[in-house]
C-alpha cells in the first residue's frame, strides 16, 4: 500500500508527540518497519523526504558502495538506507541478495518489458535438463512444515501465544502460502503440542475492533504529561497529575495504556559512598526505636521517618555525578516531612567547606531550629569537630546511620535515585562540560521542589505540602 505524503507527515508529528512504533503500527495498520524507516528518514532529511517522487534508477557503482558499507563495513542495511535517502528500507537488502546470486557482481536490469522467446527459451533449457515441477504432496509437506514452524516460533521462551497473536500469525500465512484458512487452522489443531484456534475464535479476533479507541483523548493526556515532564513520571504520578488535571480514571487503566504506549518511567542505579572509616565521631541513630519481642524473644529495630510538621527531622548526603569532563558532588538537605529540598551545594570536589555552605543556606532561611533532629551517614565530614560544634549551637540534635546500613537513610537515597535517573542516567553523554551538568542539576532541582508531584504527598508538590503543613499549623 502506497502512503500519501499527508498520511506519512501525520504519522511522524506523533510520532514526535511521543507515540510508541508499536502503537503507530497498529493503528494505521503498517508494519513497524515500514513506520520507523519514513521516521528516520524525516529525522535525517527532513519531512520533504517523505514525499513520493519519480521513480528513481542507481548507477552499479552507487549500488555497490552501498553493498559494501554492509558487507565490509559491518553496518545495517536499514541504516544504510537511511543515509542514502532510499524510499524502501528492504532496497539494500535485495541489492545485497542480487549481488550474490549473480557471482558478486552488481547487475543492472534492462528496461521494458521481459520478452516472451527468453522465457521460452529458458523454460526449455530448464525442461532439457531434466528440472521437475514438485508434486503437490511435497508442496502440502512445504507447507505443512513452514505452518507448524511459525507457531512453533510464537511458543518460544516458554510463552504461549495468545489467540490475538495466533489470529496475526495465521493470517500472515495465509498471505504467504495461498493457503485455504480450512487447512491452516486443520495443520495446527491436529498438533497437540501447539495451541489450538478454533475457526470462531479466529474469526472474531480478526474482526475485533481496539477497546481502547474511546481513550484516545486520556492516551493524548498521558502522553502530554510524561513529555512535559521529561519521561519520568511513572503510572502512579501520572495518574494523580491526571486527577489534578480534572480526569477521573483508575491507576490500573493508566498502568495498561502506559504499556500500549510504550511508556515507562526510569529505575535506580548506584551512588557515591563517602564513608571513610570511623574518626571517633559518630553518633547513635535517633531515628531508630528498640522493640523487645518478649514471647518470642527476639529484639527489632524499627526505623522511624515519620514527622508532624515541617522542619522536625532534615537529612543529608554527598552524591557523585561522573562525565567524561570530570565529576560534580552534590550535597542536598532534605525534609523529611514534605520531601523539600531545603539547600545544597554542588562542588568539584566533596570538601568539608562545600558542608559548612550547604549548612549555612539553611541557617540563613530560619530562625529557630531547636527541635530539629538532623541525620546523616557515617561519612567523614559529618564526623567531624566543626560540624557538631555548628549543629550543637543551634540547639539541633545530630543522628547518624548505623554503620554500613544506608536504608537508615533511605529518604536522601530515594531523592538521589529519583534525580540521577530523571535528569542524569542516560543523558551522561548529552553533557559537554560540567558547567552544563551544573546548570541541569539546579534547573532539576527547582523542577523537583516546585513542579514535582509525589505520591507521597498525595498529587501535592514539596512546596504545596510546606504550605500546606504550615496553614494548617
Amino acid at each position: 500500500m502506497k502512503l500519501s505524503f499527508e498520511l506519512k507527515l501525520e504519522i511522524y508529528e506523533k510520532h514526535l508527540a511521543g507515540y510508541s512504533l508499536n502503537y503507530l503500527a497498529d493503528e494505521y495498520h503498517l508494519a513497524k518497519t515500514t513506520v520507523r524507516h519514513f521516521c528516520n528518514l524525516a529525522d535525517r532529511h527532513g519531512t520533504d523526504m517523505l514525499r513520493r517522487s519519480k521513480k528513481k534508477t542507481y548507477s552499479n557503482q552507487f549500488k555497490l558502495n552501498a553493498i559494501n558499507r554492509v558487507l565490509i563495513g559491518h553496518e545495517s542495511s536499514k541504516s544504510v538506507a537511511v543515509d542514502l535517502g532510499l524510499s524502501c528500507n528492504g532496497m539494500v537488502t535485495a541489492w545485497i541478495k542480487s549481488y550474490i546470486e549473480n557471482g558478486y557482481n552488481v547487475v543492472t536490469k534492462k528496461k521494458g518489458r521481459h520478452s516472451t522467446r527468453d522465457k521460452e527459451k529458458e523454460d526449455g533449457r530448464r525442461a532439457g535438463a531434466g528440472e521437475r515441477t514438485p508434486s503437490r504432496a511435497a508442496v502440502e509437506e512445504d507447507h505443512r512444515s513452514r505452518i507448524l514452524k511459525k507457531i512453533v516460533c510464537l511458543n518460544s521462551r516458554g510463552r504461549k501465544a495468545g489467540k490475538e497473536r495466533l489470529t496475526e500469525a495465521v493470517t500472515e500465512l495465509r498471505q504467504e502460502l495461498k493457503c485455504s484458512l480450512d487447512y491452516i487452522l486443520e495443520t495446527i489443531n491436529s498438533n497437540d503440542s501447539l495451541p489450538h484456534l478454533p475457526r470462531s475464535d479466529y474469526y472474531y479476533w480478526k474482526h475485533r475492533t481496539d477497546p481502547d479507541t474511546k481513550n484516545t483523548d486520556l492516551m493524548d493526556a498521558i502522553t502530554n504529561i510524561y513529555a512535559n515532564n521529561h519521561k519520568r513520571y511513572g503510572y502512579r504520578r501520572i495518574t494523580l497529575q491526571l486527577k489534578n488535571e480534572g480526569w477521573t480514571v483508575n491507576h490500573k487503566a493508566v498502568k495498561r495504556l502506559m504499556s500500549k504506549l510504550e511508556l515507562y518511567g526510569v529505575t535506580p542505579k548506584a551512588k557515591y559512598k563517602s564513608y571513610k572509616g570511623d574518626f571517633n565521631g559518630t553518633v547513635d541513630n535517633k531515628l531508630l526505636h528498640k522493640r523487645v519481642d518478649t514471647k518470642r524473644h527476639r529484639t527489632k529495630y524499627i526505623r522511624d521517618f515519620s514527622t508532624n510538621h515541617v522542619n522536625e527531622k532534615w537529612t543529608t548526603d554527598v552524591s557523585e555525578f561522573h562525565i567524561a569532563a570530570g565529576k560534580l558532588y552534590l550535597s542536598p538537605i532534605l525534609d523529611m516531612h514534605n520531601r523539600e529540598i531545603i539547600s545544597y551545594n554542588i562542588s568539584r570536589s566533596p570538601s568539608f567547606v562545600q558542608t559548612i555552605d550547604m549548612l549555612n543556606k539553611a541557617f540563613n532561611k530560619f530562625t529557630d531550629l531547636s527541635n530539629l533532629i538532623f541525620h546523616s551517614d557515617q561519612g567523614w565530614q559529618y564526623q567531624m569537630a566543626q560540624y557538631h560544634k555548628a549543629l550543637r549551637d543551634r540547639g539541633i540534635t545530630q543522628s547518624m546511620s548505623r554503620k554500613g546500613n544506608c536504608l537508615d537513610n533511605s529518604p536522601m537515597e530515594n531523592f538521589f535515585g529519583k534525580m540521577k535517573n530523571e535528569m542524569f542516567y542516560g543523558h551522561e553523554y548529552e553533557f559537554k562540560t560540567l558547567e552544563q551538568l551544573q546548570k541541569a542539576m539546579e534547573d532539576y532541582i527547582e523542577y523537583y521542589n516546585n513542579e514535582r508531584i509525589q505520591v507521597k504527598l498525595k498529587g501535592l508538590t514539596p512546596c504545596q505540602a510546606r504550605n500546606q503543613s504550615l496553614y494548617s499549623f
